[in-house]
């Protein structure tokens, strides 16, 4: 007889408040799954998470270590200033925070904030165009991508800057950060790696098409609103793939839950 086909994963309920263990798998598992799909920049950039229970704390990555080399137990808890909140012998880089706790203290859905120096994400924030409705992909982010102008390297005396990241964001869960990168925001890790994975998928989209030299074909605006209006946002965005994503990296990376 044939063997039966294996039983399907059993799902977590996407709605339960996670644990600060669970948040510190996940956090790990999304800085491995940027080094793989190559959205790092050295040890620059950060991937935070807010930690339940009273007061403002969050995960973050050690200061010097490789995205590939972060697991749940090295991400450091801080403060909303950047400073450790619990015994460590890693170092922080409190400067590296301000952008993220600026988000974090400012918007209740930025729950999860994530920040790339990509070269395409890079690239698009450096032109005035912003992003173009060039693909399916592209055009699910209408009206969900924010731009701050740039201001400099982001510094924690500078208040006023914060608060114009978070006037600038609103409730949108994308934005460029002109000259500088892409930042995302979720409820969960999940959410906010789903942003920002078809974020860069669609500023990579654009450098090809613009690289071409060809006439870009922009769809009409009624078209680019009913894609929009199909990809429905949700506190579940990104759920089911980030399951998948999880399976991947437990057969590939399992190291990441140490």
């Amino acid at each position: 007889m044939l063997n039966p086909p294996p039983a399907p994963p059993v799902r977590p309920d996407p709605t339960r408040v996670p644990t600060e263990r669970e948040l510190r798998e996940d956090l790990a598992c999304a800085y491995r799954l940027f080094a793989h799909f190559g959205m790092t920049d050295l040890v620059y950039t950060h991937l935070s998470v807010r930690v339940p229970g009273e007061g403002h704390r969050f995960l973050v990555n050690p200061y010097g270590l490789m995205f590939e080399e972060i697991t749940a137990s090295s991400l450091v808890l801080v403060d909303a200033e950047g400073q450790p909140a619990q015994e460590t012998s890693w170092p922080v880089n409190p400067a590296g925070f301000v952008i993220h706790s600026a988000l974090h203290l400012g918007s209740e859905r930025a729950q999860c904030v994530m920040h790339t120096h990509t070269l395409a994400g890079m690239t698009v924030a450096a032109t005035q165009c912003g992003l173009l409705p060039l693909n399916q992909m592209n055009m699910e982010l209408t009206d969900r991508v924010a731009i701050h102008e740039y201001e400099g390297i982001a510094a924690d005396d500078n208040l006023d800057e914060r608060e114009r990241l978070v006037r600038d964001m609103g409730d949108k869960p994308c934005l460029i950060l002109r000259n500088h990168g892409l930042l995302t925001t979720g409820r969960t890790v999940a959410e906010a790696f789903y942003w920002m994975y078809y974020l860069e998928m669609s500023c990579r989209i654009q450098v090809a098409a613009q690289s071409t030299g060809a006439p870009l074909a922009l769809p009409p605006a009624e078209m680019v609103a009913r894609v929009r209006q199909q990809a429905k946002d949700s506190p579940t965005k990104g759920w089911l793939p980030w399951q998948a994503l999880k399976r991947k990296m437990d057969r590939e990376q399992p190291d990441y839950r140490a």
